[in-house]
């Protein structure tokens, strides 16, 4: 697109000789005032022409090139399970939000403010209840989407060349989903998740030459305490929805490129 000044047209002319509507004029008046200030058109055009460089370079699919869309309708359902993944994490995200704006992790150093916060969403905010219930629940029903999906991809071949790059790309999608699941199991600090904390440590110090870095680089210690729970916080709340987001995207992004894989 260039940068030089086009030359001057009369727009206003050109619109007296055609038999527009109200609502037409309303509307290619408003383009050409935007368009003289913001060169709309361009980049419509430059949109335009991407969509249809983007579009020529996508294979067809196996059922639209052997034409087996009659063969395979009950391999159809399996091909939901990515956007069900997908539309679970966008209502966690929501209601996890929402939930955000009533739980503290901790306000005076006492890790049982956590705690104290989640009951008094569970017990006394209008609709508290639901809302965490909408939170957990959609967060498992994401895990189980994400799972099956993999299945769904591994045993119908959909992993294979040239989708290899978006195979490796879900599983650390599936990873970062139960890393999402973890921390947001310890974030209430109540008895399951304090064990289930304990145990996490146990795990990281297990790990061999670099255990005990691991171990106070993720739970602050070798044992549970308030750092704990701020880390848990910082990265269930302020780290993974952003890499998460950006990874969907990108995994999406690939699979509109390519097309969708259908069972061999």
């Amino acid at each position: 697109m260039s940068l030089e000044r086009k030359d001057e047209y009369d727009h206003k002319d050109w619109m007296k000789k055609k038999d527009l509507t109200p609502v037409e004029s309303v509307f290619l008046t408003t383009l050409i005032w935007m368009d003289k200030r913001l060169r709309i058109v361009d980049y419509l055009e430059m949109m335009e022409t991407l969509y249809y460089r983007v579009n020529l370079q996508m294979p067809k699919s196996h059922t639209e090139q052997y034409d087996l869309d009659n063969k395979f309708w009950y391999w159809y359902p399996l091909y939901t399970l990515g956007l069900f993944s997908t539309l679970a994490y966008v209502v966690a995200a929501i209601s996890g939000a929402l939930l955000g704006f009533y739980y503290s992790p901790a306000t005076t150093g006492d890790p049982t403010t956590a705690y104290s916060s989640i009951e008094f969403i569970m017990t006394e905010l209008q609709f508290g209840f639901m809302l965490r219930s909408v939170h957990r629940w959609s967060a498992q029903v994401m895990v189980a989407a994400v799972f099956l999906h993999m299945l769904r991809v591994y045993f119908t071949g959909a992993y294979k060349e040239p989708r290899e790059l978006n195979w490796i790309l879900g599983i650390i999608l599936i990873s970062l989903t139960m890393v999402f699941g973890y921390t947001g199991y310890l974030l209430p600090w109540d008895q399951l998740a304090y064990w289930a904390g304990q145990i996490g440590v146990e795990m990281a110090l297990s790990i061999p030459l670099v255990g005990e870095w691991a171990a106070q680089l993720l739970f602050g210690g070798f044992s549970l305490s308030q750092a704990t729970l701020q880390r848990m916080y910082i990265i269930h709340v302020f780290l993974l929805p952003f890499v998460v987001t950006t990874l969907i995207a990108i995994h999406i992004g690939i699979v509109w490129v390519q097309g969708i894989a259908e069972p061999h």
